[in-house]
């Protein structure tokens, strides 16, 4: 149903949440940096946003005066299904998902749309997995979350560092995780709704793991590792309780190029004691705060969505994630980098995305897929091209 197999549809991608702090952003990009002829629509609620948001546009380029504006609404399947049939990839900015994601994604695994968001939320990725995955698989649709800082540097950086090691041998990677950044208020909330739902998330993910295929004659992990002092980075590494090696693990599921035992482990890289011990703490207070509605609303508050660092702050951001691959007697030490990672970057993995998902020549994929299974290589050369760092380091 999708561009590659034929079926012809009046845009390429549409991006809905496309006013939003991080949907201009990734709006920005696409006028600079979509190819000629590529077929691309803004959408979201309100028209005279997206009129503002056409103008802006225009400024960056003038072709852009003629931008398609589409209206719509999570809470509206018919305006929703709309996108869904006009377009061979819908690529989300509007979270939290949990509370707004699943309309579209019901609506684009009904439609045989290609789908990708920038979702960390690992609730809303098993319960459209439960809800989604059958239906999507039907009809040819790909649905792709975490397409942004969540989750494209560790999938892709593990994906690139597999194959810097030896085949058909067991393997290890541990990522390291460091930045500067600064969060938005979508961010935030996002961030704060998952944390205050714990025990969905446990109930969804057992769920998940009753209806998932089980691995025959192949092992792949992501445990969560212990805070301890790594003397690879020369910094203190400590568990980070996110989506990304959930996704490296089903990557590694999917990909027989993991080898026949896969073991993955994600960790903040902090250089100080003090430092880390105080992370530590505060995300803690913060997950004790989140249990509490009405604190969760009161912190929310204090961010509001739709809000985020000024283009100062962002120039001064950046991220380096640095993995150390083990197997078959090699060691291999590689790093992802760039620049500000939760906006400017996160914009540029989400368009560069969908634009690869509807005009490159990918693996025939279908269901809830990751981007190092439905875009590998082909996602790895954009966003290269793009600026983002994948180098190898050192080989042992």
């Amino acid at each position: 149903m999708n561009r590659q197999n034929g079926a012809e549809r009046p845009y390429d991608v549409i991006l809905f949440g496309a006013t939003g702090f991080v949907g201009t952003l990734t709006a920005a990009y696409l006028a600079e940096h979509a190819p000629d002829g590529f077929r691309w629509a803004a959408a979201g609620r309100s028209r005279a946003k997206l009129e503002k948001l056409r103008e802006n546009l225009t400024a960056i380029d003038p072709r852009c005066a003629e931008l398609p504006l589409l209206t719509a609404d999570a809470g509206d399947p018919a305006t929703l299904r709309e996108l869904a049939e006009s377009a061979h990839v819908v690529a989300s900015t509007v979270g939290p998902y949990v509370w707004y994601g699943e309309g579209l994604v019901a609506a684009c695994a009904e439609a045989g749309t290609d789908y990708a968001d920038l979702t960390g939320e690992a609730e809303f990725v098993d319960r459209m997995f439960l809800e989604h995955d059958t239906r999507a698989r039907e009809t040819g649709a790909r649905i792709v979350h975490a397409c942004g800082f969540d989750s494209v540097p560790h999938d892709l950086g593990v994906y690139f560092t597999v194959k810097q090691l030896p085949e058909d041998v067991p393997l290890t990677v541990d990522g390291y995780v460091r930045s500067n950044a600064v969060f938005s208020g979508g961010t935030f909330a996002s961030a704060l709704t998952a944390i205050g739902r714990g025990p969905q998330m446990i109930r969804a993910a057992k769920e998940r793991r009753l209806h998932e295929p089980r691995l025959v004659g192949r092992r792949a992990r992501a445990p969560q590792g212990s805070p301890h002092f790594s003397p690879a980075t020369g910094t203190w590494a400590l568990p980070l309780p996110t989506l990304d090696p959930r996704v490296v693990e089903r990557s590694a599921r999917a990909l027989e190029r993991y080898g026949p035992d896969f073991r993955y482990r994600h960790f903040a890289s902090v250089k100080h004691l003090p430092v880390a011990l105080g992370g530590t703490a505060a995300l803690g207070v913060l997950t004790a705060a989140a249990q509490i509605p009405a604190v969760r609303g009161w912190l929310m508050d204090r961010y509001e969505p739709g809000t985020g660092p000024g283009k100062e702050r962002r120039d001064r951001s950046w991220f380096t994630v640095r993995f150390v691959g083990e197997g078959g007697g090699r060691r291999v030490f590689t790093e992802v980098s760039g620049g500000d990672p939760g906006y400017d970057e996160t914009a540029k993995m989400l368009a560069e995305a969908a634009v690869c998902l509807a005009l490159d020549d990918l693996p025939k994929t279908s269901g809830q897929v990751t981007t190092a299974v439905a875009m590998g290589d082909a996602l790895l050369e954009r966003l290269t091209t793009a600026g983002l760092g994948f180098r190898v380091a050192a080989v042992l």
